[in-house]
């Protein structure tokens, strides 16, 4: 007998981008789409109403990301099997979705052979992480990590506040502040606020816009 295809939900909201992965995935044999979302609620709505075998589901989406997306998915069904395809290459996004329960991470420049792979091998229950990305995770590892208020001070940075107003909006001291700023800078090998930030950005651990 001929196994069942796999079924699975995509998610994107890039129309063009849902369509041209609607026809990669569904030119196999063994695969076929059964729906698709276009921000994270949706996803998530959809996972619901027809518990695809895998979802595809990027990360920078409107309404809810795709990150909380993969938690609510993983905890209506823990066994849900996910994989992220999405333009963020960050050490942090990968290391974040992987934590969020991702059993693969795909960048969308990868071609259509290694996604459909991608999926036979997730289905199949295993981890699917290219060597590229496991390699930016493994340099995630080398990195002194930054404390839960330090994250909160570097997205503060962020919205371009200053030392007093993020001390003002954390209910903490000036001192105190200038303290976290300059424990970030260190951490990052850095010297400025201006290369805090573009390293932030680089390693996913925020996002602008």
């Amino acid at each position: 007998m001929t196994p069942p295809a796999i079924r699975v939900l995509c998610v994107d909201d890039h129309r063009l981008m849902r369509e041209g992965i609607v026809r990669v995935v569904g030119l196999q044999p063994d695969m076929t789409v059964v729906a698709q979302a276009s921000d994270g609620e949706e996803a998530v709505e959809q996972f619901l109403q027809h518990r695809p075998d895998i979802t595809l589901m990027d990360l920078q989406l409107p309404r809810v990301n795709g990150l909380h997306a993969i938690r609510a998915i993983r905890h209506a069904q823990p066994d849900a099997r996910i994989i992220v395809l999405t333009m963020y290459a960050g050490d942090e996004d990968i290391y974040r979705a992987l934590q969020a329960g991702a059993a693969g991470y795909l960048l969308k420049d990868t071609v259509p052979e290694d996604l459909v792979r991608v999926i036979r091998e997730v289905h199949a229950g295993q981890l699917a992480i290219p060597p590229d990305v496991a390699a930016t995770l493994a340099s995630r590892a080398k990195q002194p990590a930054l404390t839960l208020r330090e994250l909160q001070v570097l997205e503060l940075l962020a919205t371009g506040k200053r030392n007093k107003e993020i001390a003002a909006d954390l209910g903490i001291s000036s001192d105190t502040a200038r303290a976290h700023i300059k424990s970030i800078f260190v951490k990052f090998n850095v010297h400025d606020r201006t290369a805090a930030l573009a390293e932030a950005l680089r390693r996913g651990i925020i996002h602008i816009g």
